[in-house]
């Protein structure tokens, strides 16, 4: 579970809920179907308008990805992998690494083994790795896309119920308890949209964005290790390398041997 996920979503229904309160409003003011109509179902049609369903498909797994955890590779682990396999590389050759490859879980990670130990070359392999990279970018921001565009209509959307329930105002002007609820009704349209938007789908777009670098760096990662190997260098000038991968506080670390001695 992506616990800062979670986390954003209920402490934003909690301020909004609280705030609500602390001002003196009650909270089945939100309970307005026609809002709720406007903003939500109105932010769905705007997206499934937008988006091809090749792409709506995936909002499951979106969304999946949203709320748990990635299980990526640590930068840590690679590194003594690298250096592991760069010392059976310069001792056995690259062919004693094709046993290994089996082993590897990671498809990125072994499909770049796997080329090098066929003897291809490290620019074919470097190209053919980063167009992987690219692709999956790609996915990424299509992903990112869909909550983005969502966080761009759903506020305009709140403009739109807000104007709606205002000419319902104006055409109850003779009834102040009807021009009231019609007011009160225009604002909870705008609040919805606004919530919608800032506290909900763009920082899930973001969020998706965050993820998919986070990604991207490991796979560079990879990328790095499985050419170093291919060059023949040695394994403490390859951990040198990979360690620039690291945030600086845990690079002055392994460069130290803490965490080395740690494993």
């Amino acid at each position: 579970m992506d616990i800062t996920s979670v986390l954003g979503v209920v402490l934003g229904i909690v301020a909004i809920l609280v705030g609500m309160v602390l001002k003196g409003v009650s909270v089945t003011a939100l309970i307005n179907p026609a809002a709720i109509l406007i903003i939500i179902v109105g932010t769905i049609a705007a997206v499934v308008t937008a988006f091809p369903l090749s792409e709506l498909k995936r909002l499951p797994k979106i969304f999946k990805i949203l709320f748990f955890e990635q299980k990526l590779t640590k930068p840590e682990d690679l590194i003594k992998t690298f250096s592991e396999w760069a010392v059976i590389a310069r001792k056995e050759g690259l062919l004693a690494l094709e046993s290994i490859s089996d082993q590897v879980d990671n498809a990125f990670l072994k499909n770049g083994l796997n080329l090098a130990v066929e003897g291809q070359s490290a620019d074919y392999i470097r190209d053919i790795l980063a167009e992987e990279i690219d692709a999956m970018e790609e996915r990424h921001l299509s992903a990112a896309a869909i909550f983005s565009q969502a966080g761009t209509y759903a506020p305009t959307l709140g403009v739109l119920g807000a104007v709606i329930g205002l000419i319902a105002a104006l055409g109850n002007m003779a009834d102040t308890e009807a021009l009231g609820h019609a007011i009160s009704a225009a604002f909870v349209a705008t609040l919805m949209g606004i919530y919608t938007g800032y506290v909900l789908w763009h920082p899930f777009a973001n969020k998706l964005k965050r993820k998919s670098q986070q990604e991207v760096r490991i796979k560079e990662m990879m990328i790095e290790g499985i050419l170093s190997i291919i060059e023949g260098e040695a394994p403490r000038t390859i951990e040198q390398k990979l360690t620039s991968y690291l945030p600086a506080g845990d690079r002055k670390k392994w460069l130290e041997g803490d965490v080395r001695d740690d494993g």
